[in-house]
């Protein structure tokens, strides 16, 4: 049994690029506190907390090129910046990614739907090949 497993391609690239300017900014910050001539005093301590905020920030960053999608023939598990989900194939009455949406979902029922950040539009192509496999595995878990 395999097992398909999706991440965001061009969330992480951005992600990173973002969360690497942040820190570097911050860094850079924190170094020219103690030789700027405001007529404020800036400590170590000060210096230190302005690359913690900028740790902060990046990790705050990164969480949303963290989401994947892992499914196989039981189910799938959603994982999206702070929330993870798994789904029973029996459990979803389809996967779409309606027109101008940033990324696909999984339709339940009575008018309910879980994003799926991992699979987005900015990705195109990957997106589509996701999706079809996502649409693969549930009609054969389902019959439908």
């Amino acid at each position: 049994m395999s097992t398909l497993v999706v991440r965001p391609r061009r969330a992480l690239i951005m992600c990173s690029t973002l969360a690497f300017l942040l820190l570097t900014a911050f860094v850079v910050v924190a170094v020219l506190l103690r030789s700027s001539h405001t007529g404020v005093v800036f400590e170590a301590s000060d210096q230190v907390a302005m690359i913690g905020i900028g740790v902060l920030l990046s990790f705050g960053t990164m969480l949303f090129a963290m989401a994947r999608v892992r499914a196989d023939a039981t189910g799938i598990e959603v994982r999206n910046v702070l929330a993870k989900r798994r789904f029973a194939w029996d459990e979803v009455l389809s996967v779409s990614f309606p027109d101008g949406a940033s990324w696909a979902r999984l339709e339940l029922p009575e008018d309910e739907y879980f994003s799926v950040m991992a699979i987005q539009a900015v990705d195109r192509e990957r997106a589509v090949l996701a999706v079809r496999a996502l649409r693969r595995l549930h009609r054969a878990a389902t019959g439908s």
